[in-house]
């Protein structure tokens, strides 16, 4: 069995990332906090390169790489985010990638996806397994599987997002996290133990897709068909070997947020902080404004994790709560 990343291994991610990834902003807003009574503190992963915190972990993935798997590239399945990061550590570790993406992935993130020179396979996520399909092409072309979060790498450099959060902050009270396949959530957490232990970390899931929620309740990994939900960078099945556990141990709870509450969330920032943000990367912030009478005079992390959404999608979005 894989052993699960530790502490340690975010530190070292994160030097090994730094002249790679973006070391993105920690944005706070006066009415944000007006309004809720707390100090809210965005770290904005929307402005990380390829728009999503996903390229954290596909670079430390590939940079671990041995040299003699590297001619052979690496394959990832992904909706989106995941998919562009791959495709872009990979173009700049000079290696092929291969990418399975649903149909109906945002078409922005195919067309950027494509622009960094991977190879797309399209399938149907409804009625394929995309695991499967992913790992019957490495095999074939011996190409390294780069899951979207069940990696020790990839948590681990997901889990950079929080050290420079806390790097930024100091303590803080509580740390809203979206959560998938719980990467991001995973080495959120780790961090949060290690350098603020009296933080509070929340996961947030769509509620269309709680399978998170379900798993820590059951002790065990609940798998749920994918969800229908806007925020398709959360429409997962179920937790992964490796994440489960970190989850279970440092999570304080989860909860769940309704897609029109997202939709309301990305006209709120959008109005108010100038910032687009696609639905998945509302998940916590609109988390944090629905339980902030909870965290009255205290100071909350917020892990905005992407902003990958066609504008044309985005306006109509907000013309449904106008």
């Amino acid at each position: 069995m894989t052993s699960l990343p530790t502490f340690s291994d975010i530190v070292t991610a994160a030097m090994r990332i730094k002249d790679r990834a973006h070391r993105t902003p920690v944005l706070t807003s006066r009415f944000l906090n007006e309004t809720t009574g707390t100090s809210l503190f965005l770290k904005a992963e929307n402005f990380q390169r390829v728009g999503a915190f996903k390229f954290r972990g596909a670079t430390n993935a590939i940079a671990t790489l041995p040299a003699e798997k590297r001619q052979c590239g690496v394959v990832a399945f992904s909706s989106g985010n995941h998919a562009q990061a791959v495709a872009a550590a990979a173009k700049d570790a000079g290696i092929p990638a291969i990418i399975v993406m649903p149909e109906d992935a945002p078409g922005m993130k195919l067309a950027a996806t494509r622009g960094y020179g991977a190879e797309i396979v399209i399938y149907d996520r409804y009625t394929q397994d995309r695991q499967a399909i992913a790992a019957r092409i490495a095999e074939e072309r011996g190409a390294t599987l780069l899951p979207p979060f069940n990696h020790p790498d990839i948590i681990a450099g997901q889990g950079t997002a929080a050290l420079e959060l806390f790097e930024r902050t100091g303590p803080l009270d509580a740390l809203f996290v979206p959560v998938g396949g719980g990467g991001l959530a995973s080495g959120c957490a780790l961090v949060a133990a290690a350098v603020s232990p009296g933080c509070a970390v929340i996961g947030v899931e769509p509620a269309a897709g709680d399978d998170a929620r379900r798993s820590l309740a059951a002790g065990r990994i609940v798998s749920i068909d994918v969800p229908r939900t806007i925020a398709d960078g959360a429409q997962t099945t179920a937790l992964g070997s490796l994440t489960f556990p970190l989850l279970q141990k440092y999570l304080r709870r989860i909860v769940t947020i309704e897609d029109n509450a997202l939709v309301e969330t990305m006209r709120l920032l959008a109005e108010r902080m100038k910032i687009v943000v696609e639905p998945t990367g509302c998940l916590d912030v609109a988390a944090a404004l629905a339980h902030a009478a909870e965290w009255k005079g205290k100071k909350i992390g917020v892990i905005v994790s992407g902003g990958n959404i066609d504008m044309a999608r985005f306006a109509t979005l907000l013309g449904q709560c106008a």
